[in-house]
């Protein structure tokens, strides 16, 4: 009795692991084959390889992201470079249709002078030149130009300069416009130049 109780206690000792073996030893032991280890047990590599990947792509992303900016950066200079440039046309050229617009007037003076060479006629000449100042206001008119009207109006310092104050002739033109030194005029509803006048007191 006693030697089977000493023989069922040695079994159950040899099926039990012994707590200073190795994980690997143990998987041998318990099986009697090895078997796959574990992530755990290898999970150096893959976790390694995982903490590589997020680095590249921000690497990739970071170099994406300067290559778009270096590309934009280029597009802006040529674009400042260009609307420079074209600013820079614009201001000396400016008066280019205009001066297109004067020419015929200049052509129509060249003829007026040279008859005057030719004729005696003093009533043509002045019916000419009428002619040559019509077309000539009517150039400039269509290129936005009108003339001010002050005389009778009452003196207003953003349109009219004073030049001189004389006694109103009656009551009514006190403070306003009663003569006119030199006309003023608007270009588009803006005014540049302003009307030399004699103001009523």
């Amino acid at each position: 009795m006693e030697n089977k109780d000493i023989l069922d206690e040695k079994s159950s000792a040899d099926t039990q692991q012994p707590d200073n073996l190795t994980s690997e030893e143990a998987i041998t032991v318990n099986g009697g084959e090895p078997e796959e280890l574990t992530a755990e047990v290898v999970g150096d590599e893959p976790i390694a390889q995982a903490e590589a990947t997020p680095t590249d792509q921000t690497s990739r992303e970071v170099a994406e992201l300067k290559d778009k900016y270096l590309r934009l950066y280029a597009d802006f200079e040529n674009f400042r470079r260009r609307t420079s440039k074209e600013k820079l046309e614009l201001i000396s050229n400016a008066n280019e249709s205009l001066l297109q617009a004067l020419i015929p007037v200049v052509d129509d003076f060249e003829r007026a002078m040279q008859s005057m060479d030719n004729t005696d006629d003093v009533t043509a000449l002045k019916e000419g030149v009428t002619l040559i100042y019509n077309k000539l206001f009517k150039t400039l008119e269509g290129k936005g130009l009108k003339p001010m009207v002050s005389k009778g109006e009452p003196f207003n310092a953003d349109l009219h300069e004073s030049v001189t104050q004389f006694p109103a002739p009656s009551d009514d033109l006190k403070g306003k416009v009663i003569d006119e030194v030199e006309k003023g005029y608007y270009l588009n509803d803006k005014v540049i130049r302003f009307a030399k006048v004699i103001v009523g007191s």
